[in-house]
């Protein structure tokens, strides 16, 4: 087999706007600035396909050259081929691979500094296959999760929609003729029929009200104390805060292994997932234990004073530690918590969709019944 071609992999004196391990400040200087989400970087599946494509290319032989024509001859979205093509050009100017996914802007410091230590490493192949790994597994954690809860969700939407044109359109039918009739109506009904006509005297109110909660929402997203009562908010809800809890668990356990993997030191793996976790009670907690590790204490004796962190969790943390091996424990960890979610996802969704049709059929039962008692009243002084 043909020996694989490193020397594009080699780090080149460049200028400072190139990200070099051995600089302390310029190190810093990219651990303090926010890493993008969203529409600004290339999305999850896109990253998995670059990584998995790269390293099997590698790892059969053909140099980063090569790899790049191929990875960038199959794109067929034009966007995506500009990209590959600039990140193709960078490094035939010199730059590392690294280096090259850092300028286009698309890719998060968690990439850039594993992939940074794989090249000097000379662990490059085993770089991208993590990073493709651990991309796969976001991938499939948030379909089976998507997949778990559209059923139910789309049977709650469908049956909330019946039980809104009932009250917005039935029941009012319903009450002009019991007022043309006259008499005392059930008390059941007088409230179904006071409910009906709120919504529709209140309908355009609610609807900007909720409009503005949105885009207050949307406003105010990225605050800090909006992200603190959010978080509190979701945890205090029964089986969802604990699965909301494990799932950046898992992600932080995995994020932390990779970094610790490709050989970065503690304190810059922390300072680089406390930028990308984006989860408030875990960005919070790693910004202490930043600033404990650099006191001198241990991270598990740092995470003691987070109840975000289980008991257990800790106890694993500690192990590794103290045998040198937190990169395997923080596997098992990140594993043992994506097989949690993924249960506690499908028994959730499985509990949930009897329980919506049982309330939903309750509350449509209650509004038939209460709209057929009077007519079962008048029918009997009819006879």
């Amino acid at each position: 087999m043909p020996s694989i071609d490193l020397r594009r992999y080699e780090v080149k004196k460049v200028t400072n706007n190139a990200v070099r391990l051995g600089s302390e400040p310029s190190i810093l200087d990219l651990l303090n600035r926010d890493i993008s989400f969203g529409s600004k970087e290339l999305s999850d599946k896109r990253k998995e396909y670059l990584y998995l494509e790269l390293g099997s290319l590698l790892q059969a032989g053909i140099n980063l050259k090569s790899s790049l024509d191929l990875v960038t001859a199959d794109q067929k979205k034009e966007k995506d081929k500009k990209l590959f093509v600039a990140i193709q050009q960078s490094v035939l100017n010199g730059s590392t691979l690294s280096l090259a996914l850092k300028e286009s802007g698309q890719f998060s410091l968690y990439e850039v500094f594993s992939l940074q230590i794989g090249e000097e490493t000379g662990k490059i192949i085993e770089v991208l296959t993590d990073l493709a790994r651990y991309y796969q597994n976001k991938i499939k954690q948030r379909r089976k999760i998507v997949s778990a809860l559209t059923y139910p969700c789309i049977v709650m939407a469908s049956s909330l929609g019946a039980v809104f044109f009932m009250l917005k359109f039935i029941v009012p039918m319903f009450g002009d003729v019991f007022r043309r009739f006259g008499g005392h109506l059930p008390w059941i009904t007088e409230k179904i029929i006071n409910i009906s006509k709120a919504l529709e005297d209140n309908f355009y109110k609610g609807f900007i009200l909720t409009v503005l909660i949105a885009i207050a929402l949307f406003t105010f997203r990225n605050s800090l104390k909006f992200k603190r009562v959010l978080s509190k908010m979701v945890l205090k809800i029964p089986v969802v805060g604990n699965l909301v809890q494990k799932i950046y668990l898992a992600r932080f356990c995995n994020s932390m292994r990779l970094l610790i993997n490709a050989r970065l030191p503690l304190l810059k793996a922390i300072a680089l997932i406390r930028q990308m976790i984006n989860y408030y009670p875990i960005e919070s907690a790693l910004l202490i234990i930043e600033d404990d590790i650099m006191k001198g204490k241990t991270l598990y004796q740092s995470m003691q004073q987070f109840g975000i962190f289980p008991a257990k969790m800790i106890q694993l943390v500690k192990v590794g530690e103290e045998t040198n091996q937190l990169d395997y424990f923080f596997a098992k960890i990140s594993e043992q918590y994506i097989e949690e979610v993924e249960y506690k996802t499908s028994t959730l969704s499985s509990a949930m969709e009897p329980l919506i049709i049982i309330f939903l059929g309750f509350i449509v039962g209650i509004i038939l019944i209460s709209m057929y008692l009077p007519l079962f009243q008048m029918s009997n002084s009819f006879q």
